[in-house]
Formats: C-alpha cells, structure tokens, sequence
C-alpha cells in the first residue's frame, strides 16, 4: 500500500461460509488483483475450486464488481464501520462449454 493511501479492511466468504484472504488493501487495487490472490489462497480442499480467475465473481452491496475497476472505482467505501472489515462473497461459476454441433430441428 502506498504511503498515505486508505487502505480497506476485507474478508471474502465462500459459498460454504468460510472466509479466506482477510487483509487490508489499497484502495486502488484492482478487482481483478483480488480475484488472482483468491484463486491463489484457495483451500484445496474444497468441493469447488476455481480453476482460473475468470471462473471467479465478486459480490458487494449485491453489486458483481468489474475486473478493470479499482476497489475506490467500485465504491467499496473506506471506513464505513469505524474498525469493521467489509465482507464480499465470492461466487465460482466456471464458464459453460459450448456445445458442438447443431440444435435439432423442430418440424
């Protein structure tokens, strides 16, 4: 973190209710920054585990936020609660694969 920038208290709970990657960051980080250290901290020993950060979304204020905005840019405020850690959840949804082939025709 930069010296004399915010920095913003996090938690990211999983689909199971555990919380990984408790820290603070800067308030310039960006989303996608976030989402390569979850995919990195992830416990393996999960039913679900993602395999790329693409496979990864970020839920705030019932919000999915944008990989190419910052945590500032996403209005994840600094300070809300005095000494609080925002929780954001994280959802894995690895992308569907297209089917090869036709759909059948219907007479």
């Amino acid at each position: 973190m930069a010296e004399g920038e915010e920095g913003v208290e996090l938690k990211f709970r999983i689909f199971d209710g555990t919380d990984i990657g408790h820290s603070t960051y800067a308030s310039s980080t960006a989303i996608a920054t976030l989402k390569q250290r979850l995919v990195a901290e992830w416990p393996q020993d999960k039913s679900v585990i993602p395999k790329s950060v693409s496979d990864v979304k970020l839920i705030h204020a019932g919000k999915v936020l944008e990989n190419t905005k910052t945590l500032a840019e996403s209005r994840i405020y600094i300070g809300d609660l005095p000494g609080g850690v925002t929780t954001m959840h994280v959802v894995v949804q690895p992308p569907v694969a297209k089917k090869k082939g036709k759909f059948p025709r219907v007479i």
